[in-house]
């Protein structure tokens, strides 16, 4: 993401990263069907120190992957979360370990639809089995392990990240000590199952769909592109959009996009298709949509062995994950008397808000983390 002071950013950017895989021997989901091998893409910044206490896990967004800060050789655009990891910055890579990982199921590397088949000798694609958000946490919590780290300082992440950090805390109550839930939610309202739906009919009904075993020639990226504007449209706010569009006149003939905000659309999903698998797509929004704690009392009973301070954080503007659903987050862990902080930004950006350069957002994150709250349990 862009930074409010280039110079600055670069200054203090964690330099050139790669990306990098551990295989491991199998993972079992909770359908009870094995990934076998095994493997999770994932980057690193900063050292992990001699005791192993320092480390931070950072998940991603539907859309995200493991390459979060720095720079990759030859290209200009940093990682998806360089304005809050670095020296000096929110996730200080001079104090903390960073550990980012691509998904499974997704398509960045990890164990997903694209991963070769090693009984057919080609990609899996739609016969690659359905992964849940705890089957996710489970493949990083081999990660982690595999550093030796037996608990993570923190778990952090936005969106479907929020969800992964929430779901570490269940899984893993000793793992972790702290964690950082942002524009999330504890499940998946009827209505935001709805847009996801939407979505994945896109694709579905793309001629070039072929039940998911297309072929690279010839893949849904029609389908794809319409899925992914529908997604875009449910990131950004109607301030926003105002700001950034307001109302072109329409010109041209009905074959012309009338408004300056269609061609911005056009141009999310077009370009979206060129670095993203449509079957990754149905596999990671079919486990946002099944990801499921609860609320009200379901939620505080599954909450209610967490062992971790937790900091909440909701936007004004998000109108896909409204500030109730941290709402209801937070409510819980108060009844469990579970330490947490809630913010609630003023961000006019809606639900891409975590995303984005911030300094009272970097403030935040970093007053949290090195706050010296003790928790006892």
């Amino acid at each position: 993401m862009p930074t409010n002071d280039p110079k600055e950013s670069a200054e203090s950017s964690v330099g050139i990263v790669e990306t990098k895989i551990q295989r491991f021997d199998s993972l079992t989901l909770e359908s009870g069907e094995t990934i076998t091998p095994l493997e999770v893409a994932y980057e690193t910044y900063g050292s992990l120190s001699p005791k192993k206490d320092n480390a931070i896990l950072v998940c991603h967004a539907l859309s995200g992957d493991a390459h979060a800060a720095g720079y990759h050789t030859g290209e200009k655009r940093p990682g998806w979360w360089d304005f809050y990891i670095g020296p000096g910055k929110s996730f200080d890579t001079d104090k903390y370990f960073i550990i980012s990982t691509n998904v499974i199921g997704g398509c960045k590397g990890s164990s997903g639809p694209l991963t070769t088949n090693g009984k057919t000798g080609k990609p899996f694609q739609s016969s690659f089995p359905f992964v849940s958000i705890a089957d996710m946490v489970n493949a990083q919590e081999k990660l982690v392990s595999y550093f030796g780290i037996e608990t993570l300082f923190a778990v952090a992440g936005g969106s479907m990240g929020g969800m992964q950090a929430l779901q570490w805390s269940v899984s893993f109550p000793d793992r972790l000590k702290n964690c950082i839930v942002m524009a999330s939610s504890s499940e998946h309202s009827a209505q935001q199952i709805a847009f996801n739906e939407v979505g994945r009919q896109a694709i579905l009904s793309d001629p070039n769909w072929n039940q998911g075993m297309y072929s690279h020639e010839s893949r849904p990226s029609k389908g794809l592109a319409l899925a992914r504007m529908m997604g875009h449209i449910t990131y950004l706010s109607d301030e926003v959009m105002r700001e950034k569009f307001g109302r072109k006149p329409p010109k041209g003939n009905i074959q012309s996009t009338d408004f300056a905000v269609g061609s911005y659309l056009i141009y999310q999903g077009e370009s979206f298709v060129d670095r993203f698998d449509a079957n990754s797509y149905i596999y990671v929004t079919k486990a946002l949509d099944h990801f499921s704690l609860g609320t009200g009392k379901e939620l505080t009973a599954a909450l209610s062995k967490v062992k971790c301070r937790f900091l909440v954080v909701a936007y004004t503007s998000d109108w896909l994950y409204p500030p109730y659903q941290s709402e209801e987050i937070v409510k819980s862990l108060e009844v469990n008397a579970i330490p947490v902080t809630f913010v609630e930004l003023n961000n006019p950006a809606g639900h891409d808000s975590f995303l984005l350069p911030s300094e009272e957002q970097k403030s935040i994150l970093h007053d949290f983390l090195n706050s010296t709250d003790e928790v006892n349990f």
